[in-house]
């Protein structure tokens, strides 16, 4: 089995109410907030190593995160900075995730112009010109996998990790049986 990265998790939130994103970015330090030029405030955080979006509609929308557990960690660190600076937060977040990006790597090298023909185009766009990687859609898990000549892929579209594990091990089936992978 081939050994899957989860690189990034985007997840959303919501914080129960309206958010007060001025008094929010005077409030905590490092927060990033210029409505002219993005209408959230974005907020960084060291650890673990995320990027959390608030809204004035008390939506957030966290990113950067290796697992789920990081993203959970950072909408409550996030939350309990808020709410010290005296801020209510009216709900307990409830997370989902929206995406998940995962890398992973065949060990092998492939030939995407035969995988291409092979998978079928209606499920796949293979224009090297354009980007080296083939884009392969897959309708069970609903994800998306760029695969790459080197043998490395990048699967995106996950909602839950399991998604990540059921598209690689397909892609490696499906290449298999076609002879296209050893």
């Amino acid at each position: 089995m081939a050994v899957i990265r989860i690189e990034n998790v985007v997840a959303s939130t919501s914080l129960g109410g309206e958010l007060d994103l001025q008094a929010i970015a005077l409030a905590l330090d490092g927060a990033e907030y210029e409505p002219a030029q993005f209408p959230g405030l974005i907020y960084r955080l060291k650890e673990p190593k995320t990027a959390t979006l608030l809204f004035r509609s008390g939506k957030a929308v966290c990113t950067g995160g290796k697992s789920l557990e990081q993203v959970k960690l950072a909408i409550s660190k996030v939350v309990k900075q808020i709410e010290a600076a005296g801020i209510v937060i009216k709900t307990t977040p409830k997370i989902e995730v929206q995406n998940i990006v995962a890398t992973s790597d065949l060990g092998a090298k492939i030939n995407l112009n035969a995988i291409a023909i092979s998978l079928g185009l209606e499920k796949v766009e293979y224009e090297p010109e354009q980007f080296p990687g083939l884009v392969y859609r897959l309708d069970v898990p609903k994800v998306v996998v760029l695969l790459f000549g080197s043998g490395k892929l990048v699967c995106t579209g996950a909602r839950k990790p399991e998604d990540v594990t059921a598209a690689v091990e397909k892609i490696t089936e499906e290449l298999k049986a076609a002879g296209l992978l050893k």
